[in-house]
């Protein structure tokens, strides 16, 4: 089987997902701190579910 080819997720240009490739998913080291830097400055997030928010690992335990 061959190495997966995806795309940077910065900049769209096609990557083999391979172990020499330390940047993985990413193109280079420049896009990997660009993506950083967007999560880090909040323009990218995890979205969240206010119904669900407040629910713990007790809460889930309790059947």
């Amino acid at each position: 089987m061959g190495a997966l080819k995806v795309a940077c997720p910065t900049c769209q240009q096609a990557v083999m997902w391979v172990d020499e490739n330390i940047y993985r998913p990413f193109c280079s080291e420049r896009c990997q701190l660009i993506d950083l830097g967007e999560w880090a400055s909040g323009n990218r997030f995890i979205p969240t579910d206010p119904e669900h928010d407040d629910i713990t690992a007790a809460d889930l335990d309790q059947d």
